[in-house]
């Protein structure tokens, strides 16, 4: 019968946490994930610490087991073998200037950017194809060809020669194309309208809008320049032209390794890339953000 059906009554919602149960797991999770992210921090920073301590160990040391992270004396001495025995000062003033010189070729790519984001003209999505085809070609498959070219320009064992290849990138060109189609037109219009000229925009208007772009290329253009090695061994057979890469793996040649001694190469190699970092580091994110939006 329909009246021995039973009938069910709905249930009260239950009472919202109070907030100090909430501000509590709120506590919990943030000390949670701050425990993760510290532990994968050290576990990152272990090996660089490593590197960093070893450096200024004694070889006694060095080679001691079982090994010990902190050293007992710590010595500089390595460092100094490295600029006066080493030959390694010449070898750091060589990368700097093709770094300095890979830094004038930012300049080119952000006006190409400009150009493919802000211009229309014939032919404007053939080029801009091309330099995209440009990003799919390994490295390795240009370097005879560059090296037979530059062979021909005289441009062998000569640092115009070692920076020349790096100075353009189409990765570079494409990043300055994507952020730069996030600047508006109506500015552009404005300054044109003022009597502004093309190279004044970009000069005065362009270049300080894409400031986050611009930190960006210049940290991947240093650390390009700064670790670059394959190529520099290629085109460089004189001993004066080593860049700190090249000398850094000189030391692996030897027949007494000393360890200290590699570690404070490296040290030497992987510091500024994190100094440069650091101090760009705000703009890289930032920079990487925009270039995707349009």
């Amino acid at each position: 019968m329909l009246t021995d059906i039973p009938v069910q009554t709905p249930r009260k919602p239950l009472p919202p946490p109070a907030p100090e149960v909430r501000r509590s797991a709120r506590r919990k999770g943030s000390a949670l994930v701050g425990t993760l992210l510290l532990a994968g921090a050290l576990l990152i920073a272990f090996p660089f610490l490593w590197m960093v301590f070893a450096s200024v160990k004694p070889r006694s040391e060095s080679v001691a087991y079982p090994p010990a992270l902190l050293p007992k004396r710590p010595t500089f001495d390595f460092y100094v073998e490295l600029f006066v025995r080493l030959d390694f000062g010449r070898y750091l003033l060589n990368t700097l200037l093709i770094v300095v010189i890979c830094m004038f070729g930012l300049l080119a790519m952000a006006a190409a950017g400009y150009g493919f984001a802000k211009f229309r003209f014939r032919g404007r999505s053939a080029l801009f194809f091309l330099v995209l085809v440009t990003m799919m070609i390994p490295g390795q498959v240009t370097m005879i060809p560059s090296y037979l070219i530059l062979d021909g320009m005289h441009l062998t064992n000569t640092i115009p020669g070692i920076a020349l290849p790096m100075l353009v990138s189409g990765f570079s060109i494409f990043l300055f194309r994507q952020f730069m189609t996030t600047i508006p037109n109506e500015v552009i219009e404005a300054a044109r309208i003022d009597g502004a000229g093309e190279w004044r925009i970009f000069a005065r208007i362009i270049l300080p809008m894409s400031r986050p772009i611009l930190a960006v290329q210049v940290v991947l253009t240093f650390i390009a320049g700064w670790n670059a090695f394959l190529w520099p061994l290629i085109i460089a057979n004189d001993p004066n032209l080593y860049t700190l890469s090249v000398g850094l793996s000189l030391l692996n040649q030897q027949l007494a390794t000393n360890p200290s001694l590699q570690m404070a190469a490296s040290t030497l190699m992987i510091v500024p890339i994190l100094v440069v970092f650091v101090v760009f580091q705000r703009h890289i994110v930032q920079g990487f953000a925009l270039s995707g939006l349009k």
